[in-house]
């Protein structure tokens, strides 16, 4: 693929025009005007030596489609352009991208810290796999920022961060933990799935390496599954090492369904975040409701650091119901524009409980020690009218208020008494 002669620069671009040129500013096969999807494995050569330069990466080019290929590449150069990273490389899944760059920064001896909360898969590998191979690991209060700074003090060699988390929605200071992990040689690695790279950019704030579940917003559709990872060269040629090693790679036509979707990523946040501070502040209201997760609320611990770091406050809510999970076997099945299911980031809102969902991995004694309420609710807004998920909401919690009503109504019935 060639650039075009008459294209403009993208230093200087806004977000959007970012989401949409990103990776494209070429010259398509065929003049085509989307990038195509290239489904063959392998490349072929008749010149053994070009091939060889190719093989080495003397030379541009591809040969084998578990090493590079040209759809996935687009992709790359695009999460690039959006996270301003030097380098980029897609993964099969978002778990494969975060257990890749873990196995490719720890080995035996090595020490890990991060907190208590984060997603249930990434917490697994903390607890039950990393340790198998003979690594440290520290998980610290995630709102404890002195506590994670001591551990960081203590030495390791990798801090890994993720904010805001799934699904509790706690802030960690990124500078902060940077500055911390810097004074110790430590490589910093950040989750930016629920952020976006529209409001947080980890590497500007001095993160070595960006991870995101491409298959949330990016891909923005709950139909393709992709992992993406973010950092300088020298870094991403490591992952990059790891990747074609293991085979976790990326499919040329996911890669494309991404592409596709992250091109309407800021038209379809700008609506999402609308409703979700409009849900947010909705759910303060509700007396069914004990308390509400949401970094742009104004109470929330950490809404200063978040006004510090990130653009905007990104469309997931969560919160916890009165009455644990009897409230939400009650409340969820009652929505009528929402999906109950195990995924985040679509166009359609989707509600679900931790244990069904972020941490269907862990057993309810596990959930209880990360202080995961059973009857927590993470909320992933979708672009439908606000005030259609508004009035969703609250039919949903009066048609609960007024069974809860009926029974405390009913008169008590005695033991023995038929």
């Amino acid at each position: 693929m060639n650039k075009k002669p008459d294209s403009a620069g993208l230093d200087n671009a806004g977000a959007g025009t970012r989401a949409v040129w990103g990776g494209e500013q070429v010259r398509h096969p065929y003049n085509a005007t989307q990038a195509p999807i290239v489904l063959s494995a392998a490349y072929g050569y008749d010149d053994i030596d070009v091939w060889y330069d190719v093989a080495m990466g003397i030379a541009p080019g591809f040969i084998y489609s578990r090493m590079s290929n040209p759809t996935v590449e687009t992709l790359e150069a695009k999460i690039g352009e959006l996270e301003k990273a030097e380098s980029a490389v897609a993964f099969s899944s978002g778990m494969a991208a975060i257990s890749s760059v873990l196995y490719t920064f720890l080995a035996q001896g090595d020490r890990v810290v991060s907190t208590k909360d984060s997603y249930g898969g990434t917490n697994k590998i903390f607890e039950e796999f990393l340790p198998r191979t003979g690594v440290e690991v520290t998980l610290c209060e995630t709102f404890d920022h002195e506590a994670i700074e001591r551990e960081i003090a203590r030495g390791c060699q990798v801090v890994y961060l993720e904010t805001p988390t799934n699904p509790t929605l706690k802030i960690l200071d990124i500078q902060r933990l940077v500055a911390a992990a810097k004074r110790v040689g430590a490589l910093v690695v950040a989750d930016n799935t629920f952020a976006t790279p529209l409001n947080q950019n980890p590497l500007a704030l001095g993160v070595d390496v960006v991870i995101h579940s491409a298959t949330k917003f990016l891909s923005g559709h709950g139909d393709v599954l992709g992992g993406l990872v973010c950092g300088s060269e020298a870094l991403m040629a490591k992952v990059r090492h790891y990747r074609e090693i293991n085979g976790a790679t990326l499919d040329p036509l996911s890669a494309y369904m991404i592409i596709r979707g992250m091109k309407t990523l800021v038209l379809r946040m700008r609506q999402q975040q609308h409703s979700a501070r409009a849900l947010a502040e909705f759910l303060c209201t509700e007396p069914l409701v004990a308390s509400v997760n949401y970094p742009g609320l104004a109470d929330h611990p950490n809404h200063a650091v978040a006004c510090a770091q990130m653009g905007g406050f990104g469309a997931i809510v969560s919160f916890v119901l009165v009455g644990g999970m009897d409230s939400v076997k009650l409340l969820l099945p009652r929505l009528r524009f929402a999906h109950c299911a195990g995924n985040l980031g679509a166009v359609e809102t989707i509600y679900g409980p931790a244990r069904t969902t972020s941490h269907v991995e862990n057993t309810l004694e596990e959930r209880q020690a990360l202080g995961i309420s059973e009857g927590l609710v993470r909320v992933s807004v979708g672009i439908e009218d606000t005030d259609d998920l508004l009035d969703d909401l609250k039919q949903a919690f009066a048609f609960v208020r007024g069974l809860r009503d009926d029974k405390s109504q009913q008169p008590a019935f005695s033991e023995g008494v038929n």
